[in-house]
């Protein structure tokens, strides 16, 4: 199976709440009929990767996984975009669909309908990852007389489904701080699922990606779109990074470790022409180390790609020359990122990827597509110049995972920790800039090595990648540090508290399970 075409195994709608554990295909309603079938294996496998990127069973919509909101804005992928985004200098978006303008103001509340989506999305990928884990264990295989041979090819299924669970749990804690856990362990009909602390979800993190590490492919071995030992240490590294604001504890020589097996390998190699990581075939990079695929034939979805290919796009600009039938006049970026890509020496960095005929710089009006630069970073395009398969839904594929990102992050920890090799950090950020400026002129040393630089060095070469407010944070500059446009909700831009540092639990939550707790200052 090529996962850039995913199976779409058909899976029941996941309505009211996260507290159902129950999470079952409703085409066939015994889970042994389905899984007689060797075939079906890697098909419900698929239908979890499919969660990233699809909305329900049939593209673009029409039978949705989320019921509580409008299909295109449940994407997984497109929430948890702009819950990274648009919180932050990246990204304002001129749609006053209620909640949007909170997301950039910073004054979101528990009511939020894309937070309540990015929540709701979260633990529809954790319940069926723990549905095909429940199911495909040594005893059920063998209940089931599924042939012995066929067991190891299931044990790596396993392994990746741990993987995306961990994925999405991390998702969970980054923004949700304590959520709700549970796994394939917890019983299905019982109580409604107990409530786990950041730090004790971080712990069993650590240990299932160290339990399956294995279990998966090499490093650039695995078939595309899907993971490999390569997104596992890019997640260890993620959780490492991040374990001061999880935990209290810093784990950052951890996070070298576990990027020395990425930098010092030869199965990754940086793009050659920074804005082809970003066009329709941009499945052929090396530099991708785990992407979410997307295909304007087989995987047609009004989240992922067609959104961040179709919404920037409007005023002066030409659809077809980014590959679309229409621009949705939404996206655009503030001055303070445009402000983080200064000439160097007379040299423009290349990743200043912006669009601005008939646009101004300063954004006195949200709801004023013409105000702000236009970002239209992503493109329906190949290198070559070929628009995509179809012009209503991008081809282009998101990189999650990327080698310029496990630089940076090399870079950043090695400053931190004292660990790892300074030197090696710098040539490292060297190569992104040497790519960017096409010659050395930027080239930084070891004295410029500074946090300071590293957090704009992550916006200039990560920006509209969905890092954003996580990285922000982890710098300690996301709510009572650092200032730009709009933030709080006024046009020069204020400090906010820490409090919004996480996002809140929804308020539907908080009424269905009297086992969660709703976090501070909300």
């Amino acid at each position: 199976m090529h996962y850039r075409a995913i199976l779409l195994f058909l899976m029941g709608s996941f309505v009211s709440s996260c507290t159902d554990l129950e999470v079952f295909p409703q085409d066939r309603a015994d889970p042994n009929a389905v899984f007689t079938e060797e075939e079906n294996y890697e098909a419900f496998l698929a239908r979890i990767y499919a969660g990233l990127a699809l909305t329900g069973q049939q593209g673009p919509s029409g039978q949705p996984d989320l019921s509580s909101l409008d299909e295109g804005f449940s994407s997984y992928l497109r929430q948890y975009w702009q819950l990274q985004e648009l919180p932050t200098e990246s990204a304002v978006i001129q749609w006053g669909d209620a909640g949007l303008p909170e997301l950039i103001f910073q004054t979101w509340t528990p009511n939020n309908q894309f937070i309540r989506a990015m929540y709701y999305r979260v633990f529809f990928q954790v319940s069926l990852a723990n549905e095909f884990l429940r199911e495909t264990t040594t005893d059920r295989l063998q209940q089931r007389g599924i042939r012995e041979d066929f067991w190891p090819t299931v044990e790596q299924y396993r392994a990746e489904a741990r993987f995306l669970r961990a994925l999405s749990y991390w998702h969970g804690i980054d923004m949700f701080g304590d959520i709700i856990f549970y796994t394939e362990e917890s019983s299905l009909g019982g109580d409604v699922p107990a409530e786990g602390t950041r730090g004790e979800i971080f712990e069993f993190l650590v240990r299932e990606l160290d339990a399956i590490e294995d279990q998966l492919p090499d490093m650039g071995a695995a078939e595309y779109g899907r993971v490999d030992k390569g997104a596992l240490y890019m997640l260890q590294a993620k959780l490492f990074q991040n374990a001061e604001v999880y935990t209290g504890q810093e784990r950052h020589a951890d996070a070298v470790a576990a990027l020395e097996n990425i930098v010092g390998s030869d199965a990754y190699s940086l793009e050659e022409n920074y804005a082809d990581l970003f066009k329709a075939d941009n499945h052929t990079s090396d530099e991708l180390i785990f992407a979410i695929p997307f295909d304007g034939e087989t995987m047609q979805t009004y989240g992922g790609l067609t959104y961040l290919t179709h919404a920037p796009i409007g005023g002066a600009m030409d659809p077809a020359d980014y590959g679309i039938d229409g621009g949705w006049s939404g996206l655009r970026a503030t001055r303070a990122l445009v402000n983080l890509f200064p000439d160097v020496t007379g040299e423009t960095d290349e990743r200043a990827i912006f669009f601005t005929e008939g646009q101004t710089l300063e954004i006195n009006n949200i709801s004023e597509f013409s105000q702000g630069y236009t970002v239209p970073k992503y493109t329906n395009v190949t290198s070559e110049g070929i628009p995509g398969s179809d012009p209503r839904f991008a081809d282009t594929d998101f990189p999650l995972f990327r080698l310029g990102d496990a630089y940076l992050m090399y870079a950043e920890s090695a400053v931190r920790s004292g660990s790892g090799n300074l030197d090696r950090a710098v040539e490292l950020v060297n190569e992104l800039r040497e790519r960017a400026y096409n010659s050395d002129a930027g080239n930084i040393t070891a004295d410029d090595l500074t946090l300071e630089f590293l957090l704009d060095e992550r916006g200039r070469e990560l920006y509209w990648e969905a890092h954003r407010r996580t990285d922000r944070i982890r710098f300690d500059a996301f709510t009572v540090n650092g200032v730009w446009p709009w933030k709080g909700g006024v046009p020069e831009g204020r400090t906010t508290e820490a409090y919004l540092n996480v996002f809140p639990i929804p308020a539907s939550e908080i009424l269905s399970n009297p086992n969660l707790s709703q976090n501070t200052g909300y």
